[in-house]
């Protein structure tokens, strides 16, 4: 037997922010503690609106699975003596299990080694009413909440008061209480358009009888048509409606019964930049923007009321008095701020500590400036815009608009840059400093931002590392992850053949030595370690195996692009038909080198001692291979340098199945040793390959 489940807990309004995270978490944890009992069911619902979490199971078992419960006791030999009479062991294993002494000698079972006391016992199976009260209070407790509340008298805690549940299994009321709350059938729906309560007569038809109160409970429904209402009444406009996810999100998170509007604002607003006007719709208002077709901004904004007003435009009316003063500000922000010059604002930038030890954020400045500079060789920038844009790099934190919008960081900075009348290049440099700011992102495109972008990341790095904070756990307040990634991103997509450890050196260079708590050799070690193992996570997500990545790590490489050239080029040769017997091949290679105390590196092949025609072969291949591709490697074309070397396959096999490495004679052993030598060093120029054998 089955029936279709659902619980529905009604509260105050939940946070926006993480409505649809604690709807999916809600019903993970109920899937999960239903599996768990072993209960069958059918497809899983989850709803979630600004005051409501639910979740619908259908047919759900009416009763967990009957188990079967064994006991093993003592060996037959050990419970009953020579004459068939149970012993004490025998005794103790009949108390135990509740049983008859005289039904032992049929409780006697061959366990697959020895015949022992065996009970077996049926345990039926719970009714799932009688347990849905624990599976709901459980999912609650382990949702993801930061931060609990108390509300009343009560000692329930949850993320918002809890009003009401709903529990039903069927057309019956689950007799239970859930925060403090006795459980019924009895739902709310609009808080204006069906304020009274409504009974849900069935889990089926929960969301059908909310949407006749006004209440569309589907997350996902009540954000497709949001999405399609905001795009249709923005080309009713004239326009299109640029929709960000994590806005959509957060206003269908607000709203029960979305109506998209259309509202308008002063076209004199259009002088203060683009970004600033979003930037205060969206994060103030929850506005979403609209461009013409040439992408410019228009003066109107898309509000999504929670209610169908019988007079729109008051609603309409209403939010356009909101946005006003709102803009006005940002107006009055962007007038302000451009009255003092970058440079001059620079100077506030003493006051503000960056790190304790590590100063003020003029500071990270000058350091920034002089790395820049110093990187500019290397990156191809031109030195005097590198240095100029390193000391404007931070101006902007201190603006009325960026202390207002912390999200305009960059984006002002070029916005006043341009009006100073800085170099275009600087400018740009100043918002693409900050580029890529999350996965996926785009990367900063001219000479001065990219070498802006890496000086300030490496900066904060060798700092955070050098006064001995480095991340720790899911602990990393300064981003070092998240800026480890962007210079091996900007790096390597950019081709910037640059040395991290000399990058590094130069980064330690700027800081004051007394504030370091280790040598700035073993710092950079530190951090060159931490950087180069997020290139891990990167290859991963390519599908790119691990032993890929280790082999070319193995190398103890420090030049990014380099090592990227060589992973992919590895990984290419992973896939050849010859890289298994290979990766073989110089793993045992490896292994007998290793054991050798007295063959000296680089030690010559003498030909005259080359007796077995197979070492001859692999004698003569080496040294045409190792014409071939020399200049394959000073190209770094490593992928067909590891395709050339795919042929000492065959002369490999047949140097291993006719040839004794380990010859008596001193000189035979030793001159076959060196042979493999050159072997290992060969394919050591690309990557130690033995590490592409899977580990037993």
């Amino acid at each position: 037997m089955s029936s279709d489940f659902l619980v529905e807990i009604g509260t105050e309004e939940l946070p926006p922010k993480s409505l649809l995270n604690l709807s999916e978490a809600f019903r993970e944890e109920i899937v999960n503690r239903l599996s768990e009992l072993k209960l069958n069911f059918g497809t899983v619902s989850s709803f979630a609106s600004p005051r409501r979490l639910a979740v619908v199971v259908r047919a759900l078992d009416s009763m967990t699975p009957g188990q079967e419960t064994i006991n093993w006791g003592p060996p037959k030999s050990v419970a009953f003596d020579q004459a068939g009479i149970p012993t004490r062991a025998a005794q103790a294993f009949a108390e135990k299990n509740n049983c008859p002494l005289a039904a032992l000698a049929d409780m006697v079972e061959h366990d697959g080694k020895q015949e022992k006391l065996c009970h077996r016992a049926s345990q039926p199976g719970q009714s799932t009413t009688a347990l849905l009260g624990d599976i709901v209070s459980g999912a609650l407790t382990a949702l993801p909440i930061p931060k609990r509340m108390r509300w009343g008298t009560r000692r329930e805690e949850f993320v918002r008061p809890v009003h009401w549940i709903v529990m039903l299994f069927g057309n019956d009321v689950v007799n239970t209480q859930i925060m403090g709350l006795l459980a019924g059938n009895r739902s709310r729906g609009h808080r204006f358009h069906a304020p009274n309560d409504i009974v849900i007569d069935s889990p089926a038809g929960y969301g059908q009888q909310l949407k006749q109160a006004y209440v569309l409970a589907d997350f996902a429904e009540r954000r497709h048509l949001i999405r399609e209402g905001v795009h249709a009444a923005a080309k009713q406009a004239g326009g299109h409606a640029v929709i960000d996810d994590d806005l959509l999100n957060e206003v269908t998170a607000l709203n029960e019964w979305p109506v998209p509007l259309v509202g308008q604002f002063e076209a004199r607003f259009l002088d203060v930049p683009a970004e600033a006007l979003i930037s205060s719709m969206k994060s103030h208002q929850k506005y979403f923007h609209v461009l013409d077709d040439s992408g410019k901004l228009m003066p109107i904004f898309i509000t999504v009321a929670n209610i169908e007003s019988t007079d729109p435009e008051q609603v309409i009316r209403g939010n356009e008095r909101v946005i006003r003063p709102r803009l006005s500000d940002a107006a009055f922000f962007y007038e302000t701020d451009r009255q003092t010059t970058l440079a001059k604002q620079r100077e506030s930038l003493r006051s503000i500590v960056f790190q304790a030890k590590l100063g003020s954020l003029f500071d990270k400045t000058e350091r920034v400036a002089s790395l820049a500079r110093a990187l500019s060789e290397t990156t191809g920038a031109d030195g005097a815009l590198a240095f100029r844009a390193g000391e404007l790099s931070k101006s902007d934190l201190v603006s009325e608009m960026v202390g207002e919008f912390d999200d305009l960081q960059g984006t002002m900075g070029r916005y006043y840059a341009m009006h100073d009348g800085e170099d275009p290049e600087v400018a740009d440099a100043l918002f693409e400093q900050y580029l890529p700011r999350f996965a996926g992102d785009i990367i900063p495109t001219t000479r001065t931002g990219i070498t802006l972008a890496i000086a300030d990341r490496l900066d904060t790095l060798v700092g955070i590392f050098g006064i001995g904070q480095p991340p720790s756990g899911s602990k990393d307040p300064f981003a070092l992850r998240r800026a480890s990634l962007g210079v091996l991103r900007i790096i390597v997509e950019h081709n910037i053949d640059i040395d991290l450890k000399v990058a590094l050196d130069l980064a330690l260079a700027q800081l004051d030595a007394s504030a370091l708590v280790e040598s700035a050799d073993h710092i950079n070690k530190q951090v060159l370690t931490y950087m180069l193992d997020r290139f891990k996570g990167r290859y991963e997500d390519e599908h790119i195996p691990s032993e890929v990545f280790q082999s070319v790590a193995a190398r103890q490489l420090s030049n990014p692009l380099d090592i990227h050239l060589r992973v992919l080029a590895v990984h290419a040769f992973n896939q050849l038909p010859e890289a298994e017997a290979l990766a073989a091949a110089n793993k045992r290679v490896s292994n007998i080198l290793s054991k050798q105390t007295d063959l000296p590196d680089g030690r010559e092949v003498n030909q005259d001692l080359l007796a077995e025609p197979a070492e001859q072969a692999l004698a003569k291949t080496l040294t045409a291979l190792t014409g071939s591709v020399r200049p394959l490697l000073e190209a770094r074309d490593y992928t067909s340098a590891l395709k050339e070397l795919a042929k000492l396959r065959d002369s490999v096999d047949q140097f291993f199945d006719e040839v004794m490495v380990m010859a008596e004679q001193s000189e035979v052993r030793m001159n076959r040793l060196a042979l493999l030598q050159k072997l290992q060093a060969l394919f050591l120029n690309i990557a130690d390959i033995s590490l592409l054998v899977p580990a037993k």
